[in-house]
């Protein structure tokens, strides 16, 4: 398995399917990437030599691209922002609520949990 930025990615794949791994790259930045690093997509991860391995890595720095743990850092200060001024989202963050506007009278089940059932109270 070739490693890429700390990451391993699979042998078998295409090398566009397989930049996707590294969190922070979706298909169609792995398809930009490969196209200015001047890779065929095509050709299996697998098989790429130490110069391609290393264009690629270099072409991911040059274009200033947040990926893995500096990525997932990012967006825990952006949440952790929020929820210290108080906003709408943080607010909702901090409750387990869905924070973009969808309804919650019925369904958010992924967000807010299982059903907990309320007695009747005297």
């Amino acid at each position: 398995m070739p490693r890429l930025l700390g990451i391993d990615i699979p042998n078998e794949k295409r090398i566009e399917a397989s930049l996707p791994y590294v969190y922070g790259i979706g298909r169609p930045t792995a398809s930009r990437i490969l196209r200015e690093a001047n890779i065929d997509p095509n050709i299996r991860a697998g098989e790429l030599t130490d110069d391609q391995l290393a264009t690629i890595i270099q072409t991911i720095q040059a274009n200033d691209l947040l990926i893995e743990g500096d990525l997932r850092r990012d967006i825990q200060s952006n949440l952790k922002r929020l929820q210290q001024i108080q906003a709408h989202r943080g607010v909702r963050h901090r409750k387990g609520l869905p924070v973009r506007g969808q309804r919650t009278k019925t369904n958010a089940r992924t967000r807010k949990g299982k059903r907990r059932t309320v007695g009747g109270q005297k």
